[in-house]
């Protein structure tokens, strides 16, 4: 089935029965929560690690590298693994192992490529940004190359593999992180981080028993131009935009204003794991759907952007009952300003959870120009809302700023997944009342 002009993805078959797909259904979702509950721990381990030992201004420092880490995370996504998701979930194995090897190594290409450049990059800043930036060049292949495995897999249906996966970056970062913490630099910190990765990266070639093609990106990209292209542009977009907002915060307040933002955002960092978990494994649920029974895909999207929407609401109203002694305790001295900022933050992770059905019902009908709009409309009010607020309002009025643009936002995601069905003489409204 395609829209507007896309190359189908894999062709439609007859299903399992009903129930037996929602068991296999509810599973794969399972091991996507497990998964990037792992990973999310390990994340939020780092996090608080740095922000405990560090303090605000270098734990500023190490959220520039974070941020601009999600910038190249989210170019690597766009050009090889969601592609891979999008076209060969459930695929045969075959096809699926010959994808895996030239989206693995499209992957692992563009974290050498952009790596190199951030390395020269940091020599040239100096200071501590610097060497964290030349330090996250360094270790830019085996992250984005451990990533890469985590979407294969779930790709295949067996998120329990990127799970393991996932578990050994975590017990290879606990002595990692001991040794960073001995020397007690933002870079030593960045190093541990991307370091214990790349142990997981190599575990995932030893699980996948398939060698990252190099040399086959430049087939994967060609062959995958028309959904790769637009991916890797609203990728970039929106990680871009957190990236820009992130620096002009820096520019505007200082550099403690953009570990105060990373701080709030830890406190919701165990939901963001839900979320996060989530997506990993919505788009080739939503893939099967469609081809399964494509008068659900409405609902489906819905009910996944609603529970997400409503459970940020939740997580945030019980993070406004933390006392302020426990929240000294996980944040150290970054505690009493990003708890400031609970509120606004909270509000954007629902408007992005709500928004997130929609684009998962759009990235499986393969509607690429569709949400690279929505993704460029969202990106602009996340920058103009973001650096409009801290220069009326500082810290505080960047994050309502970019909670106003997240929710509004969320509209122009859901507008266009009722045109994107429409289109497949689908109603999603009529679906939801009718079931």
């Amino acid at each position: 089935m395609t829209t507007e002009g896309e190359k189908a993805t894999v062709p439609a078959a007859a299903g399992p029965a009903p129930k037996t797909a929602k068991r296999a259904m509810v599973g794969r979702l399972s091991w996507g929560l497990a998964d990037q509950a792992a990973s999310s721990m390990s994340n939020f381990a780092v996090g608080i690690y740095v922000a405990r030992s560090l303090g605000p201004a270098a734990f500023g420092a190490f959220s520039l590298a974070w941020v601009t880490y999600g910038v190249v995370l989210n170019v690597s996504r766009g050009l090889a693994t969601d592609p891979l998701v999008v076209r060969f979930s459930g695929a045969p194995e075959a096809a699926w192992r010959s994808a895996v090897a030239r989206s693995s190594g499209t992957a692992l290409g563009v974290g050498t490529s952009i790596g190199a450049a951030c390395v020269l990059v940091g020599l040239a800043l100096g200071g501590s940004v610097g060497a964290a930036f030349a330090v996250l060049g360094v270790v830019l292949p085996g992250l984005l190359l451990q990533d890469a495995w985590r979407f294969a897999f779930f790709a295949a249906g067996t998120g329990q593999k990127a799970f393991v996966n996932d578990l050994v970056w975590g017990v290879a970062l606990v002595p990692a992180l001991v040794v960073a913490a001995h020397v007690g630099t933002v870079a030593a910190f960045v190093l541990a981080w991307g370091a214990s990765a790349a142990v997981a990266a190599g575990y995932g070639w030893l699980q996948s028993g398939i060698r990252p093609d190099l040399g086959g990106a430049r087939g994967w990209l060609r062959e995958q131009r028309d959904l790769g292209y637009r991916y890797l542009v609203e990728n970039v977009s929106l990680s871009g935009a957190s990236q820009l907002r992130a620096y002009g915060l820096g520019a505007i307040v200082g550099v403690s204003a953009v570990g105060t933002v990373r701080g709030a955002e830890l406190l919701l960092g165990p939901f963001l794991a839900v979320l996060m978990g989530l997506s990993l494994v919505t788009v080739t649920e939503a893939a099967r759907v469609l081809r399964r029974a494509p008068h659900r895909l409405g609902t489906f999207c819905l009910l996944l952007g609603g529970g997400q929407a409503v459970g940020a609401l939740l997580w945030g109203g019980a993070l406004l009952l933390v006392p302020d002694r426990l929240g000294d305790l996980v944040l150290g001295g970054v505690w009493h300003s990003a708890s400031q900022l609970i509120v606004p933050v909270t509000l954007s992770v629902a408007g992005a959870g709500l928004g997130t059905g929609a684009a998962a019902g759009l990235r499986a009908l393969g509607a690429a120009r569709r949400s690279l709009r929505c993704q460029l409309f969202a990106s602009a009010c996340y920058v103009s809302g973001g650096l409009g607020g801290a220069a009326v309002g500082g810290t505080v009025g960047s994050a309502w700023g970019v909670a106003a643009a997240t929710v509004g936002s969320s509209t122009v995601w859901w507008l266009e997944l009722r045109s994107a069905l429409r289109a497949h003489h689908q109603d999603p409204i009529r679906e939801v009342r009718t079931t």
